[in-house]
């Protein structure tokens, strides 16, 4: 995999940053990319010593100007993109009810629009390069609903409809599009939105990247659509 490049959005922390460094581990050149930038060159300096290169590009996926800018970087600096792995979200967790539109749009701006555009951006480039790979990280939500997290449904729900265009569109390209739906993962935003969670029982950053592993190294003739990784002792399908 030496010479492939990925772009991984939400790189600096939790599972974004796991990915990253996996990828790295994999043989990936990364571009990290969130709005942090002391955290996404400390993770670009940790990729760096798995010997691969890395760039680190401070980005707001609810800017359209902001992701063009990343893209074209991306591009400067390895001249192609084989694998975009839209990781960038957030929560608000309240009724519906006390839900506001400020609450509604920033969640839905940061998590789907902001996959859109990345995967618009990364979907030109790897149609006019013969192929490539998009990996949308959704969430259980995207199949399920849970009480007061309306808005974070709503858009988890439109990363997975998103896929499934992204999928049927690329098929023609060689380009793949995939969808992780985990369950509670160890990062701060679980803990806050469900305390209830055993911490012996929650799923960790590193199985996610051993899905994206999977996903990765599966050969042409294959694809998997959505996988729900699922906390062993929650409710199945």
């Amino acid at each position: 995999m030496n010479k492939k490049t990925a772009i991984i959005t939400g790189a600096g922390k939790g599972i974004g940053k796991v990915l990253a460094l996996r990828l790295a581990a994999l043989g990936f050149n990364v571009v990290v990319t969130a709005r942090n930038e002391a955290e996404i060159l400390s993770v670009a300096g940790l990729c760096k010593e798995q010997g691969v290169e890395a760039l680190a590009v401070v980005t707001d996926v609810t800017s359209e100007e902001d992701v063009n800018s990343m893209f074209n970087a991306a591009v400067e600096r390895f001249g192609r993109i084989d694998l975009l792995v839209n990781n960038a979200g957030m929560g608000i967790f309240k009724p519906l009810t006390e839900t506001t539109l400020e609450d509604w749009n920033l969640v839905m701006t940061t998590n789907l629009t902001g996959a859109f555009l990345c995967a618009r951006n990364a979907f030109g480039l790897m149609r006019d390069n013969g192929g490539g790979t998009i990996v949308n990280v959704a969430s259980v939500v995207g199949i399920k609903g849970y009480p007061n997290q309306g808005a974070y449904t709503a858009s988890k729900h439109g990363m997975v409809g998103l896929t499934k265009v992204l999928a049927e569109e690329g098929r023609k390209y060689n380009i793949k599009a995939h969808v992780i739906c985990p369950g509670g993962v160890a990062t701060e935003m679980v803990r806050q939105s469900r305390p209830d969670l055993n911490p012996d029982e929650i799923i960790q950053p590193e199985d996610v990247a051993d899905l994206l592993e999977y996903l990765v190294k599966l050969p042409p003739r294959v694809s998997v659509d959505l996988v729900h990784l699922r906390r062993f002792n929650s409710a199945p399908f």
